[in-house]
Order: C-alpha cells, then sequence, then structure tokens
C-alpha cells in the first residue's frame, strides 16, 4: 500500500462511504439540507447538497485534504514554486489573470509585469483589427480570423468563444482549425477571401505538427491567391517562443506574442493563446474573464476547506472515484453558448490526471483520473440520461446553468430549468417498486403485468450530482467557472499525489507517428514494425500510389 492508501482519514473513507444513508431518507431527514450542502463563490452558487455524504464523510473527506497536504500544495502552486518537477518548471496560470500590482516570482523574478505588457500588446492588436485599421495587403480591412493551434491553444479559445457568443463583434468571423485532416483546413478556405483573411498561428516551438502542417496550407492557399512573400506579414501573426523560426515564415517580429514555459498549454487561454477571444469580445470582455478567474483563485486561496469551491468539488470526485468505484463523470449544461465546455473540461481533467505514477515515481494503488464526458442536458435527456438513471455504473453529475438566459424566449428558460432541477431530483430520489407499480393502477393491465412492468420502471435513485448556478453567463462568470475546474483538477492531483501538469502520456504516440510518416513515404514495403503495423503503412501506400 501506498503512504495515501495507508493514511488514517483513507481508511476512514473506506468504511464510512458504505455507511451514508440513501440521499431520500438525508432529505427527508433533514429540511435544511441544502442550506449545509450550497454556497457561492466568485459569482457562482454550488449546491453539492445531492451527494452521498453526511456530516462524518464531510468530515473525513477534508482529513484527508489535509493530510495529503493540499494546503501546502497549493501554496507552493500560486508561489511560483516547482511543482510540476518531472519538466522541472512552475505552474503560473493563476500569474496571467492576477492584479497587475502583484508580485509572483519565477526563479526570483516577478513574472507579472511580463504579462502586463503582453495584455497591453493584445489590447493594441486587438484594437487594431476590431477598429478596422489593421488591413491587408491589398488595403482592404479583415473580416474573418482563423486560430490555428491543436490541443491547449485549439480547444480553449474554441470553447470560450462559443461561451461568450452574445459579446462578438458583428464585424468579424472567427474560424478555428486544428485536426490534421486536410478536409478541415480546406472547409474553412473556401469560405475565405484571402484579402481580408488574418491567420494567428499558436505554437510554442512554431514546430507542432498539426499546427504548422495547416499553417502552411493556409500560407500555400494565401500565395496562390495572387500575394507575395512580403504580403505574409500583413495577414499572418503568431503565438510562440520561437521567433527565430516565426520571422523566418514571413511573420513581423511585431506581430509575435510569447509563450512561457510555466503555463500548459491546457491552461493557457489567459494568455495571448486568447487572442482569438479578445478579438470576437474585446479586450474589456476579455479582462473581465480574467477578472473573473482571479477572483476564483483568491476563493481558492483563501477559503477555508469546508467553504471552498474547487475543494468540495475535487474532494467529492475524489470520494467517487475512490470509494465508489466510479469511472466517469459527466458534465451537462444547461446553456446552448456552453455546449462546449465537457470537451474542455475533458481535455483539462483527462490530459492533467491520467497518471499511473506518484511524483516520487511509485506505482499507485487507487484510481487517478476518471473519464470525463458530456453534452447539453437536453439533448442528453432523450440518449444517455437512460444509462445515468437505470445503468448499473455509478456516474456523478455536474449541472451547469445560469438563471437568466441571453435569448429570453416565451417559457424557453422556464423549461430548460425545469428539465435541469427535474434530473438532480430524478437521479437522486428514483422510485421504487411500490411507486411504479402505484402509477400503473389505474391501467388495463393484469396484477401479475403490471408487477412486471413496474420492475422495468425502477430507479434506484442516489446517484450524485452537483448544480452550478450563475446569475448570467458573462466574461466574469465563465472565467470563474473554468477556473474552478481548473483548481477541482488541481485538487484532485494533490490528493493522488501526482504530477497534474506533464503529460508524457501525448508524446509516444507522436514519436511514433513521425517515424510512421517517414515510412509512408518510403520507396519499399514497410516490414521493420509489427504485423499489424507493417500491413496498415503498405495499405495505406497502395491506396494513395
Amino acid at each position: 500500500m501506498t503512504k495515501l492508501t495507508e493514511s488514517q482519514s483513507w481508511q476512514a473513507l473506506s468504511q464510512l462511504s458504505q455507511q451514508v444513508a440513501h440521499m431520500r431518507s438525508l432529505f427527508a431527514n433533514d429540511p435544511q439540507r441544502f442550506e449545509t450542502y450550497s454556497f457561492k463563490a466568485a459569482g457562482l452558487m454550488l449546491d453539492y447538497s445531492k451527494n452521498r455524504i453526511d456530516a462524518e464523510t464531510l468530515k473525513a473527506l477534508l482529513a484527508l485534504a489535509e493530510e495529503a497536504g493540499l494546503q501546502q500544495k497549493k501554496a507552493a502552486m500560486f508561489n511560483g514554486e516547482i511543482i510540476n518537477t518531472t519538466e522541472g518548471r512552475a505552474v503560473l496560470h493563476t500569474a496571467l489573470r492576477a492584479a497587475a500590482d502583484a508580485d509572483v516570482k519565477v526563479d526570483g523574478v516577478n513574472v507579472v509585469p511580463e504579462v502586463q505588457q503582453t495584455l497591453n500588446k493584445m489590447e493594441q492588436f486587438v484594437a487594431s483589427v476590431r477598429d478596422g485599421e489593421w488591413k491587408g495587403y491589398t488595403g482592404k480591412t479583415i473580416t474573418d480570423v482563423v486560430s490555428i493551434g491543436i490541443g491547449g491553444s485549439f480547444l480553449g479559445p474554441k470553447i470560450a468563444s462559443e461561451a461568450l457568443r452574445p459579446y462578438w463583434t458583428e464585424a468579424l468571423k472567427c474560424h478555428f482549425v486544428a485536426n490534421v485532416d486536410g478536409t478541415a483546413i480546406c472547409e474553412k478556405l473556401k469560405k475565405l477571401d484571402h484579402e481580408t483573411t488574418l491567420f494567428i498561428m499558436s505554437s510554442k516551438s512554431f514546430g507542432t505538427q498539426e499546427t504548422l502542417t495547416n499553417t502552411l496550407t493556409a500560407k500555400d492557399w494565401f500565395l496562390a491567391a495572387g500575394a507575395s512573400q512580403a504580403d505574409v506579414a500583413k495577414h499572418f501573426v503568431a503565438v510562440t517562443s520561437n521567433v527565430a523560426k516565426a520571422t523566418e515564415f514571413g511573420i513581423d517580429a511585431g506581430n509575435i506574442f510569447p509563450m512561457w514555459d510555466w503555463v500548459g498549454g491546457r491552461y493557457s487561454l489567459w494568455s495571448a493563446i486568447g487572442l482569438p477571444i479578445a478579438v470576437l469580445i474585446g479586450m474589456d470582455n476579455f479582462r473581465a474573464m480574467l477578472s473573473g478567474a482571479r477572483e476564483m483563485d483568491e476563493h481558492f486561496l483563501e477559503a477555508p476547506l469546508a467553504t471552498n469551491m474547487p475543494v468540495i468539488m475535487g474532494m467529492l470526485s475524489v470520494l467517487y472515484g475512490n470509494f465508489h468505484d466510479a469511472q466517469s463523470h459527466v458534465v451537462l449544461t444547461y446553456d446552448h453558448y456552453l455546449r462546449g465546455l465537457p470537451a474542455y473540461f475533458q481535455q483539462l481533467d483527462m490530459e492533467s490526471n491520467g497518471k499511473h505514477v506518484t511524483l516520487c515515481g511509485e506505482q499507485v494503488d487507487h484510481s487517478t483520473g476518471p473519464v470525463i464526458w458530456g453534452g447539453e442536458g437536453t439533448n442528453g435527456q432523450h440518449a444517455y440520461h437512460q444509462l445515468l438513471h437505470q445503468g448499473t455504473a455509478l456516474i456523478p453529475a455536474d449541472f451547469i446553468m445560469p438563471l437568466q438566459s441571453h435569448n429570453p424566449v416565451g417559457e424557453h428558460h422556464a423549461q430548460l430549468a425545469s428539465n435541469c432541477f427535474g434530473q438532480t431530483q430524478a437521479l437522486m430520489q428514483g422510485r421504487t417498486f411500490e411507486e411504479s407499480l402505484a402509477e400503473l393502477s389505474s391501467s388495463s393491465l393484469s396484477q401479475q403485468e403490471r408487477e412486471l412492468i413496474a420492475k422495468h420502471k425502477v430507479m434506484t435513485g442516489n446517484k450524485p450530482s452537483n448544480t452550478i448556478l450563475m446569475d448570467k453567463l458573462t466574461p466574469e462568470t465563465l472565467g470563474a467557472l473554468i477556473a474552478l475546474y481548473e483548481h477541482r483538477t488541481f485538487v484532485q492531483g494533490a490528493i493522488w499525489d501526482i504530477n497534474s501538469f506533464d503529460q508524457w502520456g501525448v508524446e509516444l504516440g507522436k514519436t511514433l507517428g513521425n517515424d510512421v510518416l517517414a515510412r509512408l513515404g518510403a520507396d519499399t514495403d514497410a516490414t521493420e514494425l509489427d504485423a499489424s503495423s507493417n500491413a496498415l503503412i503498405n495499405m495505406f501506400r497502395k491506396g494513395n500510389i
């Protein structure tokens, strides 16, 4: 056993988690349960009363957090200590939204002034594009912006932009390309005018295979339409650490925005990686998003564990993954603008906590990151909610909804809310055999038939869920919501004693993929790999002769 699973609080939770009463009973016996297990922070309200916890279980969860050194690990991250130990890096996405007068040091140097300089540079760029001052090589204003990246350089900006659609300028359209499948970029380019299109390429190395390939294709398209190499500077900008490669490509040095080693890709939308967001919603709204995230940062850093939103959500995930064998977690958004959020949280959590060894290299003897999935709640109700209610797997759920809609039409939002709240209630209380049988009492079925159907209508309930509400989806509340899930991810990793900030599991497939790419273009049949890989390579080559 590892130190974690041998701990007193872990052992206590092993017993307590099996003793908590059914949630239906917990609510029946405690009319104040909602007040006890809900609170507000940074413009969000968390209701976690519909979870398999009581006072003793919650106490044990928080004791586990203390025993795992969560407070110390949290302080180490905010202080810029090297907590990404396998790569020797600090983890300071929080510095990207820190106050302008903050002092956050990396290797003894305060990084906040450089962050602020970059934000100011972004502001000048964004204003020039939005106001029409930025001209293409033929003198026309920009109408379309294409963001080319992958992973965190793609998903965060795309989903945050979608979420803030009500704040977009009508003068610009933004398009996102990540997939190296040529169809992805070709379909985008078909709709664009090269004279009025601006490309934002995001790659720390300026060599990420998928991103560079798509950017080169965009450049070829641009040049083939009649532009010259000298014109590239007016239609391409970059977010990268490799200034030399970017300038060699043709990008003006003044239009290159920095990336830092102490920010991981999936935590980077707060930086110049967020340029597409800022172009669409304006820099004031982008700064408001940073402000909302900063408010959640301050809450996470300062609030007691018992009323700390990321801590509570992170510890509940630990509870279900480690003591109830929950292998997945579903995120359900009851707002069309938030439809992409589950995919973003999927990358955030699974790339961070999909680990099998502790910080000191020991094999873990407990579950780590769950599978994160989900989508729009109302659509899911007619699909996978069946599994949530009557399937054999325990799948904790998060329900996210703004109280006010940006598009109040008739009873739409009331119906949306009724679905959201009704689903959490149904998951919690379920339906007994007796209740199912009573519902069929007036039917023309025989008693035997009613009893059979009643068995199929039973739902055990006691299925856990969190509900997160905000007054309205704004840049501030979106910033707070994303930061909440960032810190929730950190909490889990801190308990499991894993490194949530490297991603070595991504590297092997990429390395082997480069080797395969070379073989796909070779003159002779592949024979040096395993039989399956050789056969697949040869089939591809024959299909593309």
